[in-house]
């Protein structure tokens, strides 16, 4: 996922996939915890992509806003 794919969606678009990566978040949270986590470097991966959603949200409402 890029910044170009998500400029391209609505705001609720972006809330509902910033929803989802945090319950992926939550879920991979839990796998390491319990030792079952398989690929480490998803957690990493899942934490930026929101950080690109929470980013661009952002710039939207800035837009909005002016």
């Amino acid at each position: 996922m890029n910044a170009q794919e998500l400029r391209d969606k609505t705001p609720d678009q972006l809330r509902e996939e910033l929803t989802n990566l945090k319950k992926e978040a939550f879920n991979l949270r839990f796998q390491q915890a319990t030792g079952a986590m398989e690929n480490t470097a998803r957690m990493r991966q899942v934490r930026r992509n929101a950080a690109r959603v929470k980013t661009v949200l952002n710039e939207k409402a800035r837009a909005a806003a002016e």
